[in-house]
């Protein structure tokens, strides 16, 4: 069994979110998963499987053909339904442990979460954000497929405004940047946020914003060959299949990670240049064992320069800015601000920019910040 996660804060303090939801999340997964194995179905599991905020929502619906719900396969069902009910509550909780601690500003401060379970199998996958998650496949004659996994959670798409404005928040976009709509306080033009799910930002939390991640199980099949998550900052300025076809290129698969960083961030520098670069972070998660050796057309569109930059042994890519990353942090990229993307699918927020994630701040005190956070029970 596997897990892996990439988590993208955003906010004065979304460093400090993001790394306490990148060290909490597993172990409480963990134990919440064995407990539901252990005592079986309870009422409220039963209640949130079937009241989740997605089951009617069919803009954010499984993006992809291949789901495991299916009435004749009862052990991808029973797969399904212990991690979707495991994932909903600790998500739930970590949110609300969130909210108690005092040591992290968390009230304008949040971080997406996008995680995969492998288990066996099945591929169960978890979204809270507009991070992503896209698999190579392989199609009927060996061709390359990038198949994305998860749908970029922003308030561009209709059901998840629609839940905004029916909580009294507001949507709309500034006259500088009008394709990029935008989530506001009832009575405050900020905090500006992008997206319409996210761990922390409880400025938020009653005007729509929820911490209830989108689910997927996906039966993985012998054609399945990796899958890559990251944040906003990758799919911002690459498409999926230029994603896939990069980490098909990568010499050696612990470069992969890295080489996928440079590409996206000469990108950034490219394509905008008067943009600082976004936060940037990788996962890769490869489903078979490495083939013995790579064909040279398999790398023949990398330039020797692009893979100067690289050192075949090292797997993490780090550039320190406003946000610092730990050393240890395998596969981890980080740049910061925003930039725009370029066209794909926009049903599945692929192609859809964001300019820079958070605006200006709500003004708040600390008792605010406290009695907020003491009445979000009910929210969760």
């Amino acid at each position: 069994m596997y897990f892996c996660g990439v988590f993208d804060g955003h906010g004065p303090s979304g460093h400090k979110v993001s790394r306490r939801v990148r060290d909490q999340l597993p172990a409480k997964l963990s134990t919440v998963y064995h407990h539901i194995k252990i005592t079986g179905r309870s009422q409220s599991d039963v209640d949130a499987f079937c009241d989740d905020v997605d089951d009617s929502n069919s803009e954010t619906r499984e993006p992809n053909s291949r789901s495991v719900r299916d009435a004749d396969d009862p052990v991808a069902d029973l797969v399904f339904y212990r991690w979707k009910s495991s994932l909903l509550r600790a998500f739930r909780e970590v949110d609300q442990e969130l909210s108690l601690d005092s040591s992290i500003e968390s009230y304008c401060s949040g971080s997406t979460a996008v995680t995969i379970v492998k288990q066996g199998d099945y591929l169960i996958i978890s979204n809270l954000g507009d991070s992503r998650a896209v698999m190579c496949s392989r199609g009927e004659i060996g061709q390359v497929i990038a198949v994305q996994l998860t749908v970029d959670l922003k308030p561009s798409l209709g059901k998840e405004a629609e839940r905004i404005r029916r909580c009294k928040g507001r949507v709309f976009s500034l006259g500088a940047e009008a394709h990029v709509l935008r989530l506001w306080l009832p009575d405050e033009d900020s905090p500006g946020l992008a997206m319409t799910r996210a761990f922390g930002d409880f400025c938020l939390k009653s005007y729509g914003l929820i911490s209830v991640p989108q689910i997927f199980c996906r039966k993985l099949v012998e054609e399945d060959e990796f899958v890559v998550l990251a944040t906003d900052g990758i799919w911002d300025v690459l498409t999926n299949f230029e994603v896939v076809k990069i980490v098909l290129s990568a010499r050696k698969r612990p470069s992969a990670a890295k080489l996928l960083a440079v590409h996206a961030i000469r990108a950034w520098k490219s394509r905008y240049p008067s943009s600082k670069i976004d936060d940037i972070a990788v996962v890769i998660l490869f489903l078979k064992p490495p083939p013995l050796e790579k064909s040279l057309s398999d790398i023949s569109h990398v330039t020797p320069d692009s893979l100067s930059h690289l050192n075949s042994s090292i797997s993490q890519y780090t550039r320190r800015s406003i946000s610092s990353i730990d050393a240890n942090d395998v596969c981890d990229v980080r740049e910061t601000n925003k930039g725009k993307s370029h066209n794909g699918l926009s049903e599945l927020g692929e192609g859809e920019s964001l300019v820079d994630m958070t605006l200006n701040f709500p003004r708040y005190s600390n008792a605010r910040h406290r009695s907020r956070s003491m009445t979000k029970d009910g929210d969760f």
